[in-house]
């Protein structure tokens, strides 16, 4: 396995790999690796012949007062990870490498980052495209993968994907989840003890409902009541969001329409965000034709995991 932080460098490197006709896969991380990023690791190396692995905190996704100096930072573990995964090339550039110079341009996807984090975290989906935008040019790989627990992030890079015809596929894949059903994450490090133990809250009102949908012909709106209820009784919870919207355009869905009269013939997203003391931790399910597990194949991966 290499390491490397020049783009000239990988660039090359992918020259010398792509003149060879092997496949390119690639896992843009920000480290502090975990199951669900080894899961992306495994995918990658089934479907193709050479992976690279980013490991670059991106300045421009975090907003003013939000966790960037904090963010969990362990390059030896990741890198013996990554070793351990068979990746072959593991690119961590500087801040310098990738932004030398005062940025004028900026990638921004409209319609799709209106509502959730986009609503609740201002210019954090332009930062996320225009990096990503910038990796997948370093990297031109065949194929790119990410995690389903941030759904939003998906859509977006999808509709990135699909809007300026980059020759790229976006792999989703599944939510890795811990025995209790948390959804993996980098920022789970940050909760202490109480808030760990009531951090399953999110996990346990996705699974309730699916009852409630099922059983109790809920609206949208009646569903995210529930929701609500439901999470609010975690006494340290503070709820960031939760909104059943369509999936994956992120639209809102008529209130006097049961949700199970929908799955038909549209996707529906339940997406939550909440704040346990200072780790604000996302969750999401989507539905698709059926509320059998069997048969949850959203458009862009896979169904959760659990």
């Amino acid at each position: 396995m290499e390491m490397m932080r020049s783009i000239s460098q990988l660039k090359q490197y992918i020259h010398r790999k792509k003149e060879q006709k092997l496949t390119i896969g690639f896992v843009p991380t920000m480290g502090y690796l975990h199951e669900g990023h080894m899961s992306l690791m495994e995918k990658a190396t089934s479907q193709c012949d050479i992976v690279v692995l980013s490991i670059y905190v991106n300045p421009l996704q975090f907003g003013p007062n939000e966790d960037f100096d904090e963010y969990p930072r362990d390059m030896e573990r990741d890198m013996q990870i990554a070793r351990n995964m068979n990746v072959d090339v593991v690119f961590s550039p500087t801040t310098e490498e990738i932004y030398p110079n005062k940025i004028y341009t900026t990638v921004s996807v409209s319609n799709l980052t209106s509502r959730l984090c986009g609503a609740s975290r201002p210019g954090h989906f332009d930062g996320v495209s225009t990096v990503v935008m910038k990796l997948l040019n370093i990297v031109e790989p065949h194929k790119a993968y990410f995690g389903q627990k941030d759904a939003q992030q998906v859509a977006v890079i999808k509709q990135m994907v699909t809007d300026l015809n980059m020759n790229v596929e976006i792999v989703p894949c599944p939510i890795i989840r811990e025995k209790d059903g948390l959804a993996l994450s980098s920022r789970n490090v940050y909760l202490d003890k109480a808030e760990r133990e009531q951090a399953i809250k999110l996990f346990e009102s996705l699974e309730q409902s699916e009852r409630w949908i099922e059983e109790q012909n809920v609206t949208s709106f009646e569903l995210e009541q529930l929701l609500y209820e439901h999470i609010s009784s975690a006494h340290l919870a503070n709820i960031d969001y939760i909104e059943v919207l369509s999936f994956p355009d992120m639209q809102p869905i008529e209130n006097n329409i049961p949700i199970s009269q929908l799955l038909s013939n549209h996707q529906v997203i339940i997406a939550l965000a909440v704040k346990f003391g200072t780790t604000r931790l996302i969750d999401n399910r989507i539905y698709t034709g059926s509320l059998n597990t069997e048969k949850r194949e959203p458009e862009l991966g896979g169904m959760i995991y659990v």
